[in-house]
């Protein structure tokens, strides 16, 4: 009696756990039979309609567009918009500063503009280039050669934050009091 409630036990284990399974995860049990609810050409998309990624490498000429009445740049590598004028400021800010500025910024009529990330500053650094460290025939204007703040606070000390340096695009970090460091604003998207 005992191993004929232990085998009902098990069967009904097995097809509860096949049911669950086919819940849980329809494509693992009998998706063999099914067809497609689209066809192929239906949802395919052109590269122009194919959102900007990270790993796409483009040349100047065809990464960046001007955008918002010539003030500001798109860059289709990062799906980015930076402030055309990279001083737009006119000098040199604190770190918190820097972000109350870019928070209250109207450029080309838009706001939602923000101190950028280490890494948003580091996508546009060319390696190969130098002063500015930016790639050739970029259309941004007003480039300094000199360091410029992200949003990036330091691991090792909250009174810090990364920066990159325009005119070689070496990476450090800075103390977030001083107002020695450049501000160049950016957004997502256009």
């Amino acid at each position: 009696m005992r191993r004929r409630k232990r085998s009902v036990l098990f069967v009904l284990a097995v097809i509860t756990a096949f049911f669950a399974a086919g819940f849980f995860m329809p494509g693992m049990v009998g998706a063999g039979d099914l067809e497609p609810t689209d066809r192929p050409g239906s949802t395919m998309k052109t590269l122009d309609e194919i959102p900007p990624t990270w790993s796409r490498i483009l040349p100047a000429s065809e990464r960046f567009e001007l955008v918002m009445g010539g003030a500001a740049v798109l860059d289709k590598e990062t799906g980015l918009t930076w402030a055309k004028d990279a001083n737009i400021f006119g000098g040199t800010q604190s770190w918190q500063g820097a972000i109350n500025y870019c928070r209250n910024l109207n450029i080309g009529g838009r706001t939602g503009w923000r101190l950028p990330t280490v890494e948003d500053l580091s996508s546009l650094v060319d390696e190969s280039e130098y002063n500015p460290a930016l790639p050739a025939g970029h259309p941004f204007e007003n480039v300094q050669s000199g360091f410029y703040w992200s949003s990036t606070a330091y691991e090792g000390s909250s009174d810090y934050a990364w920066h990159v340096h325009m005119s070689n695009g070496v990476v450090g970090y800075y103390n977030k009091d001083y107002d020695v460091l450049y501000v160049w604003p950016v957004r997502a998207g256009n």
